[in-house]
């Protein structure tokens, strides 16, 4: 069994069908996301500004997560749940999306620099906690962080779009391997 075998099950599942189809449920879904994403990569952005070194220079880098990670996980939580709801919904739509398959590469990649950063800040913060500039590597995780950030959102967004949805063809050959086309 596939992906895109499990996704056209998941697609016709009576809840998949009603979320879709719901007048109000499934953009108040689609708002809880957008939502959630607000206060995830807001809160985001302060932590990466301030490991850059561009924002809140006089607080340790310590201090700064300590106050906003709480409110960086509460709105992950909620971004996560709101949009496994949303695939849930248009399932085989959704995994057949170039724009969708770019996001998850992009959040892995995300979730790998976070990985790495809380590693490197947990092992390292007490030499440069204070400092108003972080090393480099510090740097680099903060500027990787937010232009990933940035592109998950553009990604999301243009996951609505069906520019290259499989069932307009002819599409390219990249485009076609891409979004996992089932070209018959």
């Amino acid at each position: 069994m596939s992906l895109l075998d499990i996704c056209e099950w998941l697609a016709e599942t009576p809840w998949s069908i009603a979320l879709h189809e719901s007048l109000y449920v499934y953009p108040l879904v689609e708002t809880a996301h957008v939502l959630s994403l607000l206060l995830f990569v807001g809160s985001i952005i302060f932590i990466d500004l301030r490991l850059l070194g561009a924002t809140l220079r006089e607080a340790p880098v310590t201090e700064v997560t300590s106050r906003i990670l709480p409110w960086t996980f509460a709105g992950f939580a909620v971004a996560v749940v709101s949009g496994a709801l949303l695939f849930y919904a248009i399932p085989v739509r959704t995994f057949l999306s170039i724009f969708f398959r770019i996001k998850m590469l992009l959040l892995f990649i995300s979730g790998i620099n976070v990985l790495l950063l809380h590693r490197f800040l947990n092992r390292t913060a007490d030499s440069w906690d204070t400092t108003a500039r972080p090393p480099l590597r510090a740097r680099v995780a903060g500027a990787v962080s937010l232009a990933a950030w940035a592109l998950v959102i553009v990604m999301g967004r243009m996951i609505a779009y069906d520019w290259f949805d499989c069932d307009h063809q002819p599409q390219s050959d990249f485009v076609n391997w891409a979004a996992g086309c089932p070209l018959e």
